[in-house]
């Protein structure tokens, strides 16, 4: 056990209390609860494998003008795209 000042922001020291009342628990119970789930989180979470997203060709569509990107929008999503 490891015993240390720590000051903590208003809106945490709020939270705190509210789920200290709302629980039945003591301060450092509550306060040792918020730390392990927040820990555990955070581990959780650096375990997720990140997102990748994998370009496949798509191909051309005849009869159109790859060269002039802002006729191709004209032609696939009409003159309002801009």
């Amino acid at each position: 056990m490891m015993r240390t000042t720590l000051t903590l922001d208003d809106d945490v020291a709020a939270q705190l209390d509210q789920a200290m009342r709302a629980s039945g628990r003591s301060f450092k119970q509550t306060v040792n609860e918020a730390l392990r789930e927040g820990l555990a989180r955070r581990r959780e979470s650096a375990e997720v494998e990140p997102f990748v997203v994998r370009a496949r060709e798509l191909g051309r569509v005849p009869g159109l003008d790859y060269s002039h990107l802002g006729e191709l929008l004209d032609a696939s999503e009409g003159p309002e795209h801009r």
